[in-house]
Parts: structure tokens; C-alpha cells; sequence
């Protein structure tokens, strides 16, 4: 008697299969084995079959993310997304578990001289500010890959296993591809530093993170002690008086509602300093007017690390003025000239970042990564 197939269905038993069988061939379901043979295996239905049996993990390895019914599937079929970034860190019959960051505001109160401080408006407005940068930007091999955000939660990004760039050089090409990217945005990073840049252990690969002091460059900037009102400010407790009627030009016709003065559209955000000797002057003098300006001077820090193989420092009120110590840029081998360029004044002559400046690596090639 020929056996007609009615419905195939994947069990817990990896690459095992619970076969059911039309009523009038046979009553009960039957548990078939991987590569297992049934009378009428030769035909090209069975065949066909046979090799979905072999793969089972390609029915949910498919993009985009929907559900389809299968003649093969007693239930629809969810199809999630891949994700060429991450690697799986262990694979089991019916998932795969992978290694990833889940970051989370951090709102802390302190009493000080008997009144409650708290930093939870800073820590929404760096938490919102990395959120724009990571919904913003297109994915790039040197940015930190964003996941998706958890609900009450946080953000979820990529895990980077490796070291910061402070304990390892030679990554100038990669960092500046990277800033680049982000820059070509209309945003910046904020607080480009040693201690916000990793390169990872399996690639060498360097990411960039920590975008929590970014801001866009077609927002007017404050410095964080500005009186001006900002869109976070609250209204005012008391509404101004209407302006006085101008003279006897005025116009006298029948009266009319107070229309609300209307807001610029403009975006206005706040600029704090990043870290030490990283920042750049302008910044920790309230003047900054270009952000991506600003983590240029950060760039220049960098690469004189990089080029000394250590850490160094400029004092807070000498950077203030744009003087760094005396032979601070001597000696420096191979981004001497650069660095110059970089941490001059703003007003007098300091160069943006420019992919056109990468070192020894083609660009078509790094694209393609």
C-alpha cells in the first residue's frame, strides 16, 4: 500500500522528524531519522523531502522577517533576519546564542548641603543623543553595530572583545575611516578619546563607541553654563507682557488673539568637555562653534599618543588658551606634520578630517569590508 505524506514537522531531537501519514495509510505519526529510507524514496517528492530533512536550519536562516505556510510545515515558519556582524558564539537544534552589550541608563541621586541632585536629565541627554547616532548612521565596519533597544531596558549593541586603542597602535587609517563616516552625517563624536576606541582581538578591527557627547552640526551649540534657553529648558513660571503698542502707525482694526512667538527650527544642543588633554580648547572655553571641528583637535591628541606610544598631557589652563608645552610635537615620526595641522586653533587654520588623508591602506578595499 503506498503511503502518502501529510505533514513533516522538525522535533527537539536535532535533525530528527515526526512524520504524519494520511488517516487512510496509516493511523498514528511515525518518528523518521535523518537519512532514513521510505518505500517510494526514489520519487522527486521524496527526494525533494529528503533534503529538506538534511537542512533544517535554512528554513530559519532566511531574510526578510516573515511567516510563510509550507506544504511542508504543520505551522508557519519564522524567518529572522541575519546578521553578517555577528558571529554565533554556540549553536543548538532550534537557536543560536550570541554575545552582545546591553546598555542601560544609570540615574543617580545625591543629597549635597540638604538638596536632592540628580543626574538623570545628563544621562537622558547623552542616552538619547547615542541612540540618534546609531538609528542615524549606515552600518560600518569601524562604528560599533547597534542591535536594537529593549523596552524599559537599554540599548543593545555589539560586543567587542579586544583592547582599547591605548594599549595599541598603528590604527590611524581605520580611526579615521570611521570618523569620517560618522561626520559625514552632520554629526560628531563628542568625546573622542583613547579610552572610547577598541580594537578588537579576532580582526584588529577598530570600533568607535560612546557617542553619548555627540550633537548634530546644524544645531546651535551652548556651552553648558549658557543662560540661553535650550529645548529642554522648562517654560517660564510667569508669561512675558505682551510688547507695547508701537505708535500712532500701528494698525487700530478689530482685536485678535496673542499668537505664541514660534520657535526656530533649528535644534539647540549643549556641548560639554570630553576627557582630558583629548578635548579640545574651544570646548573647555564655552566657544565651540563646529563640533567636528572639535573632535579633529581630539584626532590630533591621539595620533601624538600613537606616534610617542604613550600617554600624554597638557595642562587645563594652558590648553584653555591653545598653547601645548614646548617641544610637545617634537620628535613625533610618522603623523608630526598632521598632528600640527590638527591642533591648531580653530579660527586659525586647523584642517577637518578628510578620508582623502588615510595612510598606506586602499580605500575601495576598506569599503568593501
Amino acid at each position: 500500500m503506498s503511503r502518502h505524506i501529510k505533514r513533516l514537522t522538525l522535533t527537539s531531537k536535532k535533525n530528527w522528524w515526526m512524520v504524519e501519514l494520511d488517516e487512510e495509510a496509516e493511523s498514528s505519526p511515525s518518528i523518521v531519522p535523518p537519512h532514513s529510507a521510505t518505500p517510494g524514496e526514489n520519487t522527486p517528492q521524496h527526494t525533494q523531502q529528503r533534503t529538506q530533512q538534511r537542512t533544517p536550519r535554512q528554513l530559519h536562516r532566511q531574510t526578510p522577517r516573515t511567516y510563510e505556510s509550507t506544504s511542508h510545515s504543520s505551522a508557519p515558519i519564522y524567518r529572522p533576519p541575519t546578521n553578517p556582524t555577528l558571529v554565533p558564539m554556540a549553536a543548538g537544534s532550534a537557536s543560536e546564542l550570541f554575545q552582545c552589550v546591553v546598555k542601560k541608563p544609570n540615574v543617580v541621586q545625591i543629597e549635597i548641603n540638604g538638596e536632592m541632585q540628580s543626574n538623570a536629565r545628563d544621562v537622558t541627554t547623552q542616552f538619547l543623543a547615542e541612540l540618534r547616532v546609531y538609528t542615524t548612521l549606515a552600518r560600518h565596519r569601524n562604528i560599533c553595530a547597534f542591535l536594537g533597544a529593549l523596552e524599559n531596558v537599554g540599548m543593545v549593541l555589539e560586543y567587542l572583545e579586544g583592547r582599547t586603542l591605548y594599549d595599541k597602535v598603528g590604527y590611524h587609517d581605520q580611526l579615521l575611516d570611521g570618523l569620517t563616516h560618522l561626520h559625514s552625517y552632520g554629526l560628531s563624536h563628542g568625546d573622542l578619546s583613547l579610552l572610547n576606541i577598541q580594537v578588537t582581538r579576532a580582526s584588529d578591527t577598530v570600533k568607535l563607541f560612546d557617542f553619548g557627547r555627540s550633537v548634530h552640526a546644524d544645531s546651535r551649540i551652548l556651552a553648558p553654563d549658557d543662560d540661553a534657553d535650550d529645548e529642554f529648558a522648562p517654560p517660564p513660571a510667569h508669561p512675558p507682557p505682551p510688547p507695547p503698542t508701537p505708535s500712532r502707525f500701528a494698525y487700530h482694526g478689530p482685536s485678535t488673539p496673542a499668537q505664541a512667538p514660534q520657535r526656530s527650527a533649528r535644534k539647540v544642543e549643549r556641548i560639554y568637555p570630553g576627557t582630558r588633554p583629548f578635548s579640545a580648547p574651544e570646548i573647555l572655553r564655552g566657544e565651540c562653534a563646529d563640533a567636528r571641528l572639535a573632535d579633529a583637535y581630539s584626532f590630533g591628541m591621539i595620533l601624538v599618543c600613537l606616534d610617542r606610544g604613550t600617554l600624554v598631557d597638557v595642562k587645563p589652563w594652558e590648553q584653555r588658551k591653545d598653547k601645548l608645552p614646548n617641544g610637545f610635537l617634537d620628535g613625533l615620526e610618522v603623523f608630526g606634520a598632521r598632528c600640527e595641522e590638527y591642533l591648531r586653533r580653530c579660527d586659525q587654520g586647523r584642517r577637518r578630517l578628510a578620508r582623502e588623508d588615510m595612510m598606506g591602506v586602499d580605500v575601495t578595499m576598506v569599503d568593501g569590508l
